[in-house]
């Protein structure tokens, strides 16, 4: 197993695209590049801890690489934009990755150069890479949200909903089986 931790606004969104994500084995919603310990999601939403939501993604390298992984990341997600996602603006919800071996930082940077040449959007990607530091899980109650709520909130109907959309559209040699 090989771990990516990635940030791209709501960690609901980044779980619930990841999660489908054959060759995938786990993703937990959690905060990391902030100067406090053990953060809460209530002090994590005031963008004074410096965190990111991110999500911690398990996942086996034979099946699915880390440049793929990217690849949907990137797709999924806008990267253009400082410090927002949508309505989500703080610098909790920035576009980042936190790499946990040269290999995955020089992979990072060959995928946003790659991407930025090729003009796969009108604006330069801002993604953050960095060195993962710690990452704390997130409260319970944020892990396999857009599963267990997609019917019961709008924001999962409005905002992830699209994006679990656009991989099924976009990756779905990529999807396990059942989804």
């Amino acid at each position: 197993m090989e771990i990516a931790t990635l940030g791209g606004g709501c960690f609901w969104c980044v779980e619930a695209v990841m999660q489908r994500l054959h060759g995938v084995d786990t993703v937990v919603s959690g905060y990391e590049g902030g100067q406090v310990k053990d953060p809460t999601y209530k002090q994590i939403c005031t963008g004074l801890t410096g965190h990111a939501e991110v999500v911690q993604v398990s996942f086996e390298p034979e099946i699915i690489s880390f440049e793929e992984i990217l690849e949907v990341f990137f797709t999924t997600h806008d990267p253009t934009t400082l410090n927002r996602q949508g309505n989500d603006v703080g610098t909790q919800y920035r576009s980042v990755i936190f790499y946990h071996s040269p290999t995955q930082k020089a992979t990072a940077e060959k995928v946003i150069n790659q991407f930025n040449k090729e003009g796969l959007y009108d604006d330069p990607i801002v993604t953050e890479v960095s060195a993962s530091t710690t990452f704390y899980p997130a409260e319970d109650y944020h892990q396999n949200y857009y599963n267990e709520n997609s019917d019961k909130n709008p924001y999962c109907t409005f905002v992830v909903a699209p994006k679990v959309q656009k991989l099924r559209e976009k990756f779905k040699d990529k999807l396990k089986p059942q989804n």
